[in-house]
């Protein structure tokens, strides 16, 4: 049913994702989580090959495909089991690059959007702070216009990416006294005096960079703020829903491939006679499983389908993220379960997934944020649609 939404290019285009991953990134993972470090000369593999490109334009050295080759390039990095590493692909390529390619000018993209595409430079977004995670509305930085310069002071925290990038792309706010909405998103240098870094140590998601910036009297240039004045709050709200959607396919795709080696192990692991898939208690929770797993895919994929058509699917992602990541990880522990003391065992895959699993009910919006977001809209019937313009960004 679900192959309505793929063509023969898809198909071939998975096949060859699949194989780079294989060839090229699973014989790594094992020291990446170790060491918390991706090697950069991966970031330009995945360039020379287009896979951050998948959904850029063509003029900045991007592919312009439909959002299924994203929803593949998704699902088949959450089979090589390192959530880190996937984090660190799709939060430089759908969450800082898409802020590049929907607010930057001109010149931005002409260096950051094209070198983020061709793997030369690598992005994070900032918006996460210590004392306002899910409440963008209450983040304290600021940027302060002197002259032809904003200066940035505050922090960040939870960044993923946030220590070994190359720029970060920034929420700020401009006139806090006048308006609490009132944010800029603002492209920053790594090298930047007065921006530091430190590395968060974390359950899961080993092997990305998670950190915790600082900036201090922070100087970039006023044609670093990207977009119109003011509106970096609506144009976080509207992303957000990519990124929800995102994390909601994510996680039916390791909950799937956790099934799938679960499944694989059963008809193998013999107890009192007989192998594990023939016990009727793991036999029917293993079906219950897949058609979660079947049925909040199926969702995903429509929700991806009508977002790609220009749909403002706020509730629709809201529910794929809230859902798929209680259900991956309801999954993912029985499956762990089914494996008993294998299961618990580094050397197996099920312990480094059940780790990164746990980040989904709580990264890019917690379950509780989106039940009262979708409580909103279906019981008091509020109405969420775009506050922006569609129009091209302003040059500053």
């Amino acid at each position: 049913m679900n192959q309505n939404y793929f063509t023969e290019e898809h198909n071939l285009f998975r096949e060859g994702f699949r194989t780079f991953l294989k060839n090229e990134v699973v014989p790594h993972l094992d020291e990446w989580e170790k060491t918390g470090t991706i090697a950069r000369d991966i970031w330009k593999k995945f360039g020379e090959m287009g896979y951050f490109g998948i959904r850029y334009p063509e003029k900045y050295g991007g592919l312009d495909l439909d959002i299924f080759y994203l929803v593949i390039w998704l699902e088949e990095l959450q089979r090589i089991n390192s959530g880190g590493f996937a984090a660190a692909m799709w939060a430089h390529t759908y969450l800082a690059m898409t802020h590049l390619n929907k607010e930057g000018s001109e010149e931005i993209k002409q260096k950051y959007l094209r070198g983020s595409i061709d793997g030369t430079m690598m992005g994070c977004l900032c918006i996460t702070e210590p004392f306002g995670g899910s409440d963008v509305g209450a983040m304290r930085t600021t940027a302060v216009r002197e002259g032809d310069e904003y200066v940035l002071n505050g922090s960040k925290t939870f960044i993923t990416n946030g220590v070994y990038s190359d720029y970060l792309i920034v929420i700020a706010k401009m006139d806090a006294d006048i308006n609490p909405k009132s944010m800029g998103v603002f492209l920053v240098d790594r090298d930047t005096p007065g921006l530091s870094a430190s590395k968060l140590d974390k359950l899961g998601w080993r092997a990305s960079d998670t950190g915790e910036i600082a900036f201090d009297n922070v100087r970039i240039p006023a044609s670093h703020l990207m977009g119109e004045p003011g509106k970096g709050f609506y144009y976080v709200m509207e992303h957000f829903a990519l990124e929800r959607l995102i994390m909601g396919i994510n996680a039916h795709a390791r909950a799937e491939y956790a099934i799938e080696y679960t499944l694989k192990y059963m008809t193998e692991r013999i107890a009192f006679g007989k192998s594990l898939d023939k016990f009727q208690v793991l036999r029917h929770r293993a079906a219950e499983m897949s058609a979660e797993v079947e049925i909040i895919k199926t969702f995903n994929y429509q929700v991806a389908h009508s977002l790609d058509a220009g749909e403002y699917v706020v509730k629709e992602a809201c529910m794929s993220k809230m859902q798929a990541t209680k259900i991956a990880d309801e999954v993912i522990y029985d499956c762990l379960q089914f494996l008993g003391g294998y299961g618990y065992m580094e050397e197996y895959p099920l312990a480094r997934m059940f780790r990164d699993s746990r980040l989904g009910p709580i990264g890019g919006g917690t379950s509780e944020i989106l039940k009262e977001i979708l409580a909103k809209m279906i019981i008091d019937k509020k109405e969420y649609k775009s506050k922006l313009k569609k129009a091209k960004p302003l040059a500053v």
